[in-house]
């Protein structure tokens, strides 16, 4: 099992950026994938959530409506298409296995075990 996240970047106020997160070895009846960002100085936040159960979505308050998560058809990549970026939006982007419980979103299990990919930047900055 395995997750590995790219397409950060430095990206204007206003502008968009693509991030992909190759995922591997998930059953998908089982498959629930999401991201999560670390600003300097700040905690962890949880950004967006996709499972497998009827494709649920989720987002946190900062994002909706500039941000979209999907996948790819063979569940094979998660993307999160960031539009409208903001200086706020600067941090180290992750993705994870997630779940949702009443709309929250959290970092999840898969059978047992969190997982992780390698964080890429994001640097929104005029």
């Amino acid at each position: 099992v395995q997750l590995q996240a790219s397409g950060g970047g430095l990206v204007q106020p206003g502008g968009s950026l693509r991030l992909s997160c190759a995922a591997s070895g998930f059953t998908r009846q089982y498959w629930a994938i999401g991201w999560f960002r670390q600003a300097p100085g700040k905690e962890r936040e949880a950004v967006s959530c996709l499972t497998s159960g009827g494709d649920t979505t989720a987002y946190s308050d900062s994002v909706k409506g500039r941000f979209t998560i999907s996948r790819d058809d063979a569940w094979n990549t998660v993307y999160l298409q960031m539009n409208s970026l903001k200086p706020e939006d600067t941090a180290v982007y992750y993705c994870a296995t997630c779940t949702l419980r009443s709309g929250s979103i959290s970092v999840g299990y898969y059978f047992g075990e969190e997982y992780w990919g390698k964080g890429t930047q994001v640097t929104v900055s005029s």
